[in-house]
């Protein structure tokens, strides 16, 4: 897919890296010299640009981008100028960074397809990891449902799939297990990587050290958590 995003900030730059990174073309676009000399080795294209200029955004491929993504962190005027030019030049696919509530609020009267909320987001993650014993990252499906990576509790290892019972018992399902393994760097330096095991069975046996990706109800999710 074919992306452009405005502001290479933490957010904006880390995002237009890591697209680069799974193989997706991108055009980094952003005021300050120093970002377009950062990112130019790391991001597909790089453009030094002042995205408020209506004249200068016609230039950028528009009708080729699947998605813009407006990652603009301080500035609100100019956040809100760029959205709305992208908006009149009709993209495809319009997400904007919300700053505040009230930013928040003008954006979306604009008429964003998405309004993305970084900051948040990370923290409402690391709070639900907090909360929960032994969670290693979470995932919202919706306000009450969750995917979660969790330690194997000590009560599961060496039973089957099957023999937990832990959707009988919980409505908890085993989505799939996650096992550290060690893998030599480019360095020769040995670090743990995870290895996703994929589609399970009933018959898949459950060890020591194993991961497991589990989807439920947050609440029963915190019930069988705290069993231990």
């Amino acid at each position: 897919m074919k992306y452009i995003i405005v502001g290479l900030g933490n957010f904006g730059g880390y995002l237009a890296t890591r697209l680069t990174n799974l193989g997706h073309e991108v055009i980094g676009i952003d005021t300050r010299e120093s970002k377009i000399e950062f990112f130019k080795d790391s991001i597909t294209h790089v453009i030094m640009m002042d995205a408020t200029d209506a004249q200068a955004l016609k230039t950028l491929p528009l009708k080729d981008a699947d998605v813009v993504i407006v990652a603009i962190g301080e500035d609100f005027g100019a956040s809100i100028m760029v959205t709305a030019l992208f908006k009149q030049l009709k993209v495809k696919r319009l997400i904007s960074r919300s700053i505040n509530k009230v930013h928040e609020t003008v954006i979306n009267a604009i008429g964003v397809d998405e309004i993305i909320h970084p900051e948040e987001d990370s923290a409402e993650r690391m709070a639900k990891k907090l909360q929960m014993k032994d969670v290693l990252d979470s995932l919202d499906v919706s306000e009450d449902y969750n995917i979660i990576e969790v330690k194997t509790p000590a009560r599961y290892v060496g039973l089957t799939v099957a023999e937990t019972e832990i959707r009988q018992n919980y409505n908890i399902n085993i989505l799939t297990i996650i096992k550290m393994e060690e893998k030599a760097n480019i360095f020769g330096n040995k670090t743990k990587v995870k290895k996703v095991q994929g589609v399970l069975t009933g018959n898949t046996k459950i060890e020591e050290g194993d991961i497991l990706l589990l989807f439920g109800h947050i609440k029963d999710l915190r019930t069988v958590l705290s069993m231990d």
